[in-house]
């Protein structure tokens, strides 16, 4: 693949979206029709090189879903007419496809800004294609070198990772790359340590969420059964453990909240443990903020297309483009019709996405 940084869009591009893109954006919240999409979820294929305690989506490695170029080139056309502006690939890790430069190419003729989520097992191995093609990477850290090994369920994980940084930091010591981290049984009582260990690595950035329980996605046919999802969330006590522990790292670490190094604000920390205490009963769910399905995409490896990774799907793009699946009467009526205050897998979400029009997507 012949292609060099200076052919490439420069990240600078991205800041400010266009007064056009800010009225379309408002134009859809209103009339719940998507006129412009800043944001695609892209999955590539449907395999993962980790076994997290918290996610299935290793457990489907067999089927081996996987967009190709040719399976993307047809929605191109759908991805301006929508004025996509980023594209966050996710997985499982994409870093496994057979070809994903090809993919990147096709998304960087559009001038789109590429986000990749990895695991950070193959970062060393593919760091010079990704410092080309993607302008950031979210890598998954779940603690310590013990406790991510452990999580991750892949020896020597946590080496990997910091070694795939590296090679990237190498090749462009200004290369963003930021971390997040799942918090929920194995590791609420090291969230210092994380902390520690993404300024050793080192990372740009940290941010935390809490652990999903209540859905099918990540590869679940059906809802976690009761005694599993207890493997990986925190009944009430320890809820409260994390409570006084994220009072106590906002009281410490008071300079990593107000340089962004911790990504949240110490009010959505606080939510994570209000979340784990609303499942388990003893306190209210927290209404959330999120315009995720006005606003943002997902395309799964084999197609479906979802309005979040939590909803049921809208439509498939080998059975019709992405604008149309997005805006046909199914799609328009479930935004119209859907009370992200009151709906019981908004309330119980995990990874929210609130968007103004004034926000570049994907900043």
């Amino acid at each position: 693949m012949v292609a060099n940084r200076a052919t490439l869009p420069s990240r600078r591009s991205y800041q400010m979206p266009a007064l056009s893109q800010i009225l379309k954006r408002t134009l859809t919240l209103l009339s719940h029709r998507i006129h412009a999409l800043p944001v695609v979820v892209l999955m590539p294929h449907s395999r993962c090189n980790c076994r997290c305690v918290m996610c299935d989506i290793w457990k489907a490695n067999n089927r081996r879903h996987e967009l190709s170029r040719d399976d993307l080139a047809p929605h191109l056309e759908s991805f301006g007419r929508l004025d996509v502006r980023s594209v966050v690939l996710s997985g499982g890790e994409p870093l496994m496809h057979r070809n994903l430069w090809t993919l990147c190419e096709l998304l960087k003729e559009q001038g789109v800004r590429i986000t990749l989520l990895s695991t950070g097992l193959s970062l060393e191995q593919h760091a010079r294609e990704v410092v080309l093609w993607c302008d950031e990477v979210i890598v998954s850290l779940d603690g310590g070198r013990a406790v991510h090994d452990r999580i991750r369920g892949i020896p020597g994980a946590f080496d990997r990772l910091a070694d795939g940084v590296r090679a990237l930091r190498r090749i462009d010591p200004k290369y963003r790359v930021t971390g997040r981290c799942v918090i929920q049984r194995l590791n609420y009582e090291h969230v210092p340590t994380i902390i520690e260990a993404a300024r050793d690595i080192p990372l740009d950035q940290m941010s935390f969420l809490a652990a999903d329980l209540t859905t099918e996605a990540f590869n679940r046919p059906v809802r976690w059964q009761p005694d599993r999802a207890a493997e990986v969330g925190l009944g009430d006590n320890e809820a409260r453990e994390l409570e006084h522990l994220i009072e106590d790292l906002i009281m410490s670490s008071r300079s990593d909240f107000e340089s962004g190094f911790i990504a949240e604000s110490p009010d959505k920390l606080r939510r994570i443990a209000r979340h784990y205490r609303a499942l388990s009963g003893q306190c209210e769910a927290d209404p959330p903020t999120c315009n995720a399905p006005w606003v943002s995409a997902v395309i799964e490896a084999d197609g479906t297309v979802r309005p979040c990774f939590f909803h049921t799907p809208l439509g498939n793009i080998h059975k019709a483009p992405l604008s149309q699946i997005l805006n046909a009467d199914q799609a328009i009526a479930f935004r119209r019709n859907l009370d992200v205050a009151s709906d019981d897998i908004c309330r119980n979400c995990v990874c929210t996405l609130h968007l103004p029009p004034w926000r570049a997507g994907g900043e």
